[in-house]
């Protein structure tokens, strides 16, 4: 039945939009009111770019997501929930640069060419920005076909997204091989798609 149930509500756009913003103003607040333990601004740091690998990796499962179950609502969140993403990475960059940093320009070279967990992450937000500034239907259109070939550069960004956090952690790699584990799963969702008993035949009578 098209336009009914969840792709017929108005609210779920605010309530992505609202969700995708409470983890940074929690930081805030705990910054803010220094209860982020003992050190405030590498909690703040890693929690962004944490949370940055989070929504990308989500937004690189909607498609995934839409051929496993025949849901189509997702796919309207795709957008807003990679903004978020580059968002959240941006707001990690701007952390590093600002508060760890204090913008010394010299410093900050040396980092990217000596210290690879750097280099990879900076790689990686600059694959993100021309994605973020070409993901309105203006530049869509714009681009045509060439807008497909441009968005695939996302998988490369959120790898050396995966090995910027590998390379940053020094004991417990547990979390950053979580995001690897996941990001390989969608990469081989993507290549060999599969659906649940019953969706294709909901899809070819929708």
């Amino acid at each position: 039945m098209r336009g009914h149930g969840v792709t017929g509500r108005g609210w779920l756009g605010p309530v992505v939009w609202l969700a995708c913003l409470a983890p940074l103003l929690w930081l805030a607040w705990g910054l803010a009111q220094d209860r982020l333990g003992a050190n405030p601004i590498e909690v703040f740091t890693r929690s962004t770019g944490e949370w940055a690998l989070r929504l990308l990796l989500i937004t690189l499962a909607v498609t995934p997501l839409r051929r496993l179950t025949g849901w189509r609502w997702p796919q309207r969140l795709r957008r807003l929930l990679g903004l978020y993403a580059f968002f959240y990475a941006t707001v990690h960059l701007v952390s590093y640069l600002w508060l760890d940093q204090f913008f010394d320009w010299g410093e900050i070279g040396r980092d990217i060419l000596k210290r690879p967990f750097i280099t990879a992450g900076m790689s990686a937000w600059l694959l993100l920005l021309p994605l973020a500034l070409t993901s309105t239907r203006g530049m869509m259109r714009r681009l045509g076909g060439r807008w497909k070939r441009l968005h695939r550069l996302v998988y490369v960004a959120a790898v050396l997204a995966v090995l910027h956090f590998f390379w940053l952690v020094k004991l417990d790699v547990r979390p950053p091989l979580v995001y690897a584990t996941l990001l390989a799963a969608l990469f081989l969702l993507r290549l060999r798609p599969v659906r649940w008993p019953g969706v294709q035949r909901r899809q070819e009578n929708s």
